[in-house]
């Protein structure tokens, strides 16, 4: 009974193994400066257009195994619109609702077709890549667009300052430095931040385990919580305390958070979020209990686009720039970070939580092998092998549960 346990809680928790045993190998063979501050920060920051579009891919996913291939162009060119606009000088603001309202337009175009029309995703998406990449290419006239506004630019992660709390002055030669005592602010509130976030995980993680318990639900055993609450606990204090080793909290850090909040809550907390996960595992039954399965297919591919658009701006502001080659390989990135995350293939199992773990892996292989040097074509090979190993993984699984 015990050894089944313990092997279903392996099960469980493999991708969280194999990332800790990924970061190991990579701290081991780069001598530590893979979780040196500068680098855990350049992990958040480098790949948070993944965690935001992963996070999307998901609910596409649950619906069935389907995919969206256009996110990649979408991001490239709701970042061009927003990217012509601000060189306009036209109000932040403005640029903004419209980079979202683009992507939310797409999306809905998209998901017409897909969920009305029924017309595949797959062949629907592949032509939103080709178009909009195409429709990119054509609006900035295959040239580079540079995006000079300095509000913009740090609220959406990009720029020397982009870190909360963190001011520039200019010195004794005139020129814009960090300002020391801004500096320790923002270092001191990054950590004062982890210490809050990690006492408020403990504290929600057991409120809803005594929720679940008082329904009747079914409850991992006291030591299981336990180890894993405060093992979690213990890796968000040590990513606060190495934030706060460099220049803070990222700004891109708090959108970042914002979206993986919400759709935790959407797909465990919700009726529509169960409709996700009800059309996955079966379509017919789901639309023969009374829920409009169209509707679901929908909102999912029509909040892909709004996602791509949110992609878009942190893409152009990191960047400080709009080209028309921006976006590609995101899709892959995205739906990479799902399955090896844990979504399954077939559709109708997967978290927000699990999508996090396959975009962190994935971020960790990328910087651990530019730390040491591996060509970019070899790191291609590895992150292809990955992706299907967690495949593997899950069809292999499925069939001795079945």
């Amino acid at each position: 009974m015990k050894k089944t346990r313990v092997l279903d809680m392996v099960q469980k928790y493999t991708m969280i193994l194999v990332l800790v045993l990924v970061v190991l190998f990579f701290y081991l063979r780069t001598g530590g400066k893979l979780l040196m501050p500068q680098n855990i920060t350049n992990i958040i920051s480098q790949n948070a257009y993944v965690f935001v579009l992963a996070t999307g891919m998901l609910l596409c996913i649950l619906t069935g195994g389907n995919i969206d291939l256009s996110v990649g162009s979408v991001v490239c060119f709701t970042g061009a619109i927003g990217a012509l606009m601000l060189s306009k000088h036209l109000p932040m603001g403005l640029a903004i609702v419209a980079m979202l309202g683009v992507g939310l337009l797409i999306g809905a175009w998209q998901a017409f077709w897909i969920a009305y029309v029924r017309i595949p995703p797959f062949i629907t998406t592949l032509s939103g890549m080709l178009v909009f990449r195409g429709l990119s290419n054509v609006i900035l006239k295959g040239q580079t667009v540079s995006v000079t506004n300095k509000l913009f630019v740090r609220i959406f992660g990009g720029g020397n300052i982009c870190y909360i709390g963190l001011k520039e002055k200019l010195n004794e030669a005139g020129k814009l430095v960090i300002d020391e005592n801004s500096l320790q602010f923002a270092k001191t509130l990054c950590l004062i931040v982890g210490i809050i976030a990690a006492v408020a995980f403990v504290l929600l993680t057991l409120w809803s385990r005594i929720n679940r318990m008082r329904k009747g639900y079914k409850v991992d055993s006291w030591v299981g919580y336990i180890i894993k609450t405060v093992l979690i606990a213990i890796v968000i204090l040590f990513f606060g305390y190495k934030l706060s080793q460099y220049k803070g909290l990222p700004t891109v850090l708090i959108w970042v958070a914002i979206v993986i909040g919400i759709y935790s809550y959407i797909t465990s907390k919700t009726t529509i979020g169960r409709h996700f996960y009800a059309v996955g595992g079966n379509e017919k039954a789901t639309k023969l209990s009374g829920i409009n399965t169209n509707r679901v297919y929908f909102l999912a591919y029509t909040n892909m686009g709004l996602l791509a658009g949110l992609a878009g701006m942190l893409t152009i502001a990191r960047l400080t720039s709009a080209q028309p080659t921006y976006g590609q390989s995101y899709e892959m990135d995205a739906i990479g970070s799902c399955f090896i995350g844990g979504a399954s293939a077939y559709g109708g199992i997967g978290t927000v939580p699990g999508v996090i773990v396959g975009a962190l892996l994935m971020g960790v292989i990328n910087i651990g092998m530019s730390i040491m040097g591996v060509d970019q074509n070899w790191q291609k090979v590895v992150k292809g092998l990955v992706l299907l190993a967690a495949v593997i993984f899950d069809v292999v699984t499925k069939k001795k549960n079945s």
